[in-house]
């Protein structure tokens, strides 16, 4: 992945319906287009940080079991926290945490909501520690990332 989804944004801003299958065409690495768009996107991002998705799990405080079920899509969570837990477990960027969020089908974290922001600070300085992500919402008066 290359260009980021604001230069696709704005490309597809310029396409006309009749041209998107010139658009997949030419945008076909930068798309993704397995059944589970989710999974792919997790496992690619993991596999670049270095990391499996064992130390991931222990990192964000999941069981094995639940993490790949929820990373393969075997099975889905209502739960921002859960997925959350995984883009902090796995080190990911702020863009990186709301792409994830948003292909999941979930909101991306949102500046003006306080806990929001808490979390959103935490994953600015790179903290991939969910116990210190959890201490700093607590500290705040705020409920932690749920289990």
């Amino acid at each position: 992945m290359e260009k980021s989804t604001n230069s696709l944004e704005n490309i597809l801003k310029k396409t006309e319906p009749d041209q998107i299958a010139s658009y997949l065409r030419e945008n076909a690495k930068e798309l993704l287009t397995e059944r589970n768009p989710f999974s792919a996107y997790m496992r690619l991002l993991i596999r670049e940080k270095g990391l499996t998705q064992q130390e991931v799990f222990i990192r964000a405080d999941l069981s094995e079991s639940y993490g790949y079920k929820i990373i393969s899509g075997e099975k889905h969570t209502s739960q921002r926290d859960t997925i959350l837990r995984l883009c902090i477990g796995a080190g990911f960027s702020l863009d990186e945490t709301q792409r994830a969020l948003k292909i999941y089908g979930m909101s991306p974290l949102y500046a003006r909501v306080p806990r929001d922001a808490a979390i959103m600070a935490a994953i600015h300085k790179g903290t991939p520690d969910i116990t210190i992500v959890n201490d700093v919402l607590q500290q705040n008066g705020m409920s932690p990332l749920l289990e």
